[in-house]
């Protein structure tokens, strides 16, 4: 149960710091996303391991949850200390958080819209093809008594050719093209 409490703790508090870059731009620093990921992939490991951590290791699991926490009160100490009184009396007022989540709403409902944008266009692409069966092209070709024989003089035969210049593919071009006159 203490592993459930903990990872359930570590989730809610990776996703914060994930979204601190869209919820105080004043707080965050540029690889709080790497670090908010980390945090997240520790709760989920908490969480669905849960039953398998007893004893010691839940010990040891319970001991670096309080040390990531005292340093993460630490660092967030230190980056409050370095704002300006200004920056420090906006966060606290309420009209910056409603700026704020409204701009958070609406980021993830465009996010949103493009995923299921790009997930439509996804399941139309699978579906959208050729039914089997439904093909409206009809392959003809002649069948041959034995397929060993050698083509007969009536069929023509392409030899390859190599072309060394432009000029020589024009003449190509030329010869091979109907004359108008």
């Amino acid at each position: 149960m203490l592993a459930t409490l903990g990872g359930t703790l570590a989730l809610l508090v990776g996703l914060t710091v994930m979204l601190l870059p869209l919820l105080a731009t004043e707080l965050s620093r540029p690889r709080d996303a790497a670090w908010g990921a980390v945090v997240l992939l520790l709760g989920l490991t908490l969480v669905t391991s849960a039953d398998r951590l007893t004893g010691s290791p839940m010990l040891a699991v319970l001991c670096g949850g309080l040390l990531i926490a005292r340093l993460g009160s630490e660092v967030l100490q230190s980056r409050w200390r370095m704002l300006s009184l200004e920056e420090q009396q906006r966060i606290a007022s309420i009209e910056r958080w409603q700026t704020s989540l409204s701009e958070l709403f609406s980021s993830s409902t465009q996010a949103a819209s493009v995923l299921n944008e790009t997930g439509g266009s996804l399941l139309n692409a699978f579906k959208g093809g050729p039914k089997p069966g439904k093909s409206s092209k009809r392959w003809v070709r002649a069948e041959t008594e034995n397929a060993a024989e050698p083509p007969s003089a009536a069929e023509p035969t392409i030899e390859p050719t190599v072309v060394a210049s432009f000029d020589e593919v024009e003449e190509l071009i030329e010869a091979s093209s109907p004359q108008a006159g």
